[in-house]
């Protein structure tokens, strides 16, 4: 079974991840926005279908396989730092957009809502990232790959979609407050870039578990 230090471990990182701004959050934010909360939450239903898509990919053969290939651990493990590092510059840039800041979306019925929900977690990067380069840095091969993945993968589930509900619920009221205060918008976009810095450097450093 995991160990608790590695579902602390990966639950840190699923909170660091999900609140760095990504296909997921813009399009939820902007559905909000546009057509209501109510939106937001249909839309989440499919994005949360593309998590359960990974997670199921991942348990089922993926991260087993990184394990038994030479170097493909390490090899993912520096592109998923790298990758980091990328989202970080995104957010510390000069002229870094916040997630907030969107444009409106045409109207759309609640199966496309949910339709490109799902789509649009398939086509995410940086969740593919998440699960094929950094849920094995949490996985110990001496143990059941299979139910470690899942573990992991229900956490990352859980965090991501309970924040994600909260962030579509008050879509409206937080970028109205951000749009009035630009310092807000500047020390969010600081605080998560320097999150996924960190983040960054501790994996390019860590070794590969025995």
């Amino acid at each position: 079974m995991t160990h608790t230090s590695a579902l602390l471990g990966f639950a840190l990182l699923s909170f660091g991840m999900v609140l760095t701004p990504g296909p997921n959050m813009i399009y939820l934010i902007s559905r909000s926005i546009t057509q209501g909360p109510a939106a937001g939450i249909v839309s989440l239903g499919g994005v949360a279908l593309g998590f359960v898509f990974y997670m199921l990919c991942a348990a089922f053969g993926i991260t087993a396989l990184l394990f038994a290939i030479p170097y493909a651990y390490d090899a993912l493990r520096f592109a998923g730092a790298a990758y980091l590092l990328w989202l970080a510059w995104q957010a510390l840039k000069p002229g870094g957009r916040s997630p907030f800041q969107v444009k409106k979306l045409q109207v759309d019925s609640p199966r496309k809502l949910f339709a490109m929900g799902f789509v649009t977690n398939l086509l995410n990067p940086k969740i593919a990232m998440l699960y094929l380069a950094l849920l094995p840095q949490f996985i110990d091969p001496a143990e059941s790959v299979l139910m470690q993945s899942l573990a992991l993968g229900a956490i990352q589930i859980a965090i991501s979609v309970s924040v994600n509900a909260m962030i579509a619920l008050a879509a409206g009221s937080i970028a109205l407050f951000l749009g009035t205060r630009p310092t807000w918008l500047l020390l969010q976009r600081w605080l998560m870039g320097t999150v996924l810095a960190g983040l960054a450097v501790k994996m390019a450093f860590e070794a590969r578990r025995a």
